[in-house]
């Protein structure tokens, strides 16, 4: 989910911990829990920081080892022995276990969008992207939103989230199910569909979807039921070439081939260079593919420029290569 939403749920947390007495009844201990919900919700994603070492970074560990099952516990422990080390009066095990509970909450909702986790580490390194739940849903965010207004107007807390938590449970069974009739209506037509990727958009009756056969990469949307594929492309094994074998070995391919099921790939031979491009298919955007890895390997068998993320002109894309300085 996207950060406002996850802050939203802290929020949220921290109001329907006044379903244990004992928060309820200790001033202090909700003031500390409510603090515990609130950082908990976003802790997971402080790996944002790798972006500031770069793009590669940031996708190979962005929802990877900080949203595992060790560091559910890691968080909630580490956020409650702070806020106790400043309110050693509270009782710590209450303050740890709602704590604890709003990095859970992180964890699971980021598994329902098309992005993913790796919340199965570290049994097993799969991206989890059940792709049901937009990354940003108006409909889950000002559920929150109303909650809290209901909350500042004097109504229960308690039962404002019990509520909303119920009808949002509903919600995602309502998704779930619409993505599950989306993967048959696929199926009977493409019985040999493979690595279906789903994206609902704001739009309840819209959907983006990508997916692939033996010999195909379909992509398309679903509008009111109804599939429409837009773009098709000979799915086709990388090579198994010298240059490709170079070009696997930067990081930013490698960390591409580690995120992304659904990819095509060029080879285009400009000028002084050669050109390796790899296109994730699952995120088309106003008919471009914005999330992309490229390199540029040269005779010597070294990568001298490359880059990986998401790019929405082939201009900017450019810039970001520095085409032009670093062509050896």
């Amino acid at each position: 989910m996207d950060t406002g939403t996850h802050i939203a749920m802290g929020v949220a947390l921290g109001g329907l911990a006044t379903i244990d007495p004992a928060v309820s009844q200790d001033p202090a201990l909700f003031n500390a829990v409510m603090a515990g919900t609130i950082i908990g919700s976003h802790a997971p994603d402080f790996d944002t920081v790798f972006k500031f070492k770069n793009n590669a970074s940031y996708i190979r560990f962005h929802r990877g080892f900080s949203h595992s099952i060790p560091m559910i516990f890691f968080w909630g422990l580490a956020i409650s022995a702070i806020i106790y080390a400043l309110s050693p009066q509270i009782l710590f095990w209450h303050l740890l276990g709602w704590t604890t509970l709003a990095v859970s909450l992180h964890v699971l909702v980021d598994i329902f969008n098309a992005y993913g986790t790796q919340a199965l580490r570290p049994f097993s390194k799969k991206w989890i992207a059940l792709g049901i739940i937009n990354t940003f849903d108006p409909y889950i965010f000002f559920l929150h939103l109303g909650g809290i207004l209901a909350w500042m107007a004097g109504a229960d807390p308690a039962y404002i989230w019990l509520t909303i938590y119920l009808v949002i449970a509903l919600y995602y069974i309502k998704r779930f199910l619409d993505k599950r009739e989306i993967v048959r209506e696929i199926k009977s037509h493409f019985p040999d569909a493979n690595h279906i990727a789903t994206s609902p958009t704001v739009k309840q009756n819209e959907w983006r979807l990508a997916f692939d056969t033996a010999d195909y990469f379909y992509v398309g949307v679903v509008l009111h039921g109804h599939i429409q594929i837009i773009d098709l492309f000979a799915n086709t094994a990388l090579p198994d070439s010298n240059l490709m074998k170079v070009a696997k070995q930067d990081d930013n391919i490698s960390a591409f081939l580690d995120f992304s099921p659904l990819y095509r790939w060029e080879i285009d031979e400009l000028g002084p260079y050669t050109e390796v491009r790899l296109i994730d298919l699952r995120y088309r955007y106003d008919g471009h593919y914005p999330f992309v890895a490229v390199a540029h390997p040269n005779g010597e068998g070294k990568i001298f420029n490359s880059y990986t993320g998401w790019v929405f002109s082939e201009h900017k894309l450019q810039t970001k290569l520095h085409i032009g300085d670093s062509i050896i």
